[in-house]
């Protein structure tokens, strides 16, 4: 068995704008994602923390980590996926979001998810 084939997690993001929670005059500008993990791997992983990295339209980098995604560690049979939403506050109508997730596979081994660059970004606030 290679590692890459026992441990592989498939990551998909949908971003969205949030106008009704948003108040541009103010500079927030709000916006939800939906994550859904999949275990395309061979063997059973856990999700057991995450590292965001979010900068704003300005460059600020603001990093976030912390145990599990939306208070749960859920655990990934093979074929197994999980989907949860979340949010993000931005002082600018356009950011970006990266990072990974920690998982820890049924045999010890320990990896890293990543998740790739995605856009947050108000309507038509690019062209």
């Amino acid at each position: 068995m290679s590692t890459h084939t026992a441990y592989a997690i498939e990551i998909k993001v949908e971003s969205r704008y949030l106008r009704e929670q948003s108040d541009p005059s103010a500079s927030r500008y709000a916006f939800a994602y939906t994550i859904h993990i999949k275990n395309t791997g061979t063997i059973a992983a856990q999700l057991i923390d995450r590292h965001w990295k979010i900068i704003d339209g300005n460059g600020e980098l603001k990093e976030v980590q912390g145990p599990g995604v939306v208070g749960e560690q859920p655990l990934l049979e093979p074929g197994a996926s999980f989907s949860y939403t979340s949010g993000c506050l931005l002082e600018t109508p356009v950011g970006t979001m990266e990072g990974s997730y920690g998982m820890r596979a049924k045999d010890g081994h320990t990896f890293a998810a990543p998740i790739a660059l995605f856009r947050l970004a108000k309507p038509n606030a690019l062209n």
